[in-house]
């Protein structure tokens, strides 16, 4: 059976092959504690870069640049990790750094336009994460097999979808399915809701990857590969927490 089934690529039974999944395991095994450490690390290595993003948009300056070195240089070094998880102690950190420079040029573009929204979908999203952990620490709602079949399933099709509107924009300058997406419809709000919830959803299934890591030994640096994994969760939940209240706002 597979114990490590999630819908986030970075936290699926392939990231514990080489190491508690062999029968790999050292004195220096990985810790929830520890674990946790690392990702409050990277949060806050994350919202330095953030406030440098939007404060360069406040100034004035084009957020494209740095929102592409984010998305791209992000994207570069997941890549890297996913396959050298022993370089995610020094890769995760200018991971958190690089997500922030796209978080904080989003959020600065979202703050233009509905001045005070992106401070509540920070608060949301801390809210939100806080419950998901409640609700999976005293297993108010347990992560089955077929609750991770079900949450991989719909998270792949999302995937998929924003992945063909991106190609489609590149190509045509046109957004596929836009009014499904970015519409301020009763439609697309309740899309953003469920997609939001999908969101929130993974959450248990990332608490449940990392404790699964932690009770089998992985190894040390884990940590930070673990806590980078869980940060892509939070950061996916806080982008659609904003879309949702944008639509809202309309």
């Amino acid at each position: 059976m597979s114990i490590f089934k999630s819908s986030n690529p970075t936290l699926q039974e392939k990231t514990y092959q080489g190491t508690i999944m062999e029968g790999i395991g050292t004195d220096q095994a990985m810790t929830m504690k520890g674990t946790m450490n690392k990702f409050g690390i990277m949060i806050v290595l994350m919202l330095g870069s953030t406030f440098f993003a939007w404060n360069q948009y406040y100034q004035g300056s084009d957020p494209m640049p740095l929102m592409m070195t984010g998305v791209f240089g992000g994207l570069g070094l997941a890549l890297v990790m996913a396959f050298k998880k022993q370089w995610s102690s020094f890769l995760a950190p200018i991971y958190a750094i690089l997500e922030g420079l796209f978080v904080g040029s989003v959020s600065a573009m979202y703050d233009y336009l509905y001045p005070g929204l992106p401070m509540q979908a920070v608060a949301l999203t801390m809210l939100v994460t806080l419950i998901m952990f409640l609700v999976y620490r005293y297993r108010i709602i347990r992560v089955t097999s077929k609750l991770r079949t079900v949450i991989v399933v719909a998270t792949a099709a999302i995937a998929l979808l924003y992945l063909v509107q991106w190609i489609g924009y590149a190509v045509s300058g046109s957004v596929i399915a836009e009014s499904l997406t970015s519409s301020n419809t009763p439609l697309s709000i309740g899309f953003s809701i469920v997609v939001t919830a999908l969101a929130a959803f993974n959450l248990l299934l990332n608490f449940d990857t990392i404790e699964k890591g932690v009770e089998l030994q992985a190894p040390r640096y884990m940590e930070w590969y673990s806590a980078f994994g869980l940060l892509v969760t939070v950061v996916w939940l806080y982008l659609e927490i904003l879309r949702l209240l944008s639509k809202f706002r309309d």
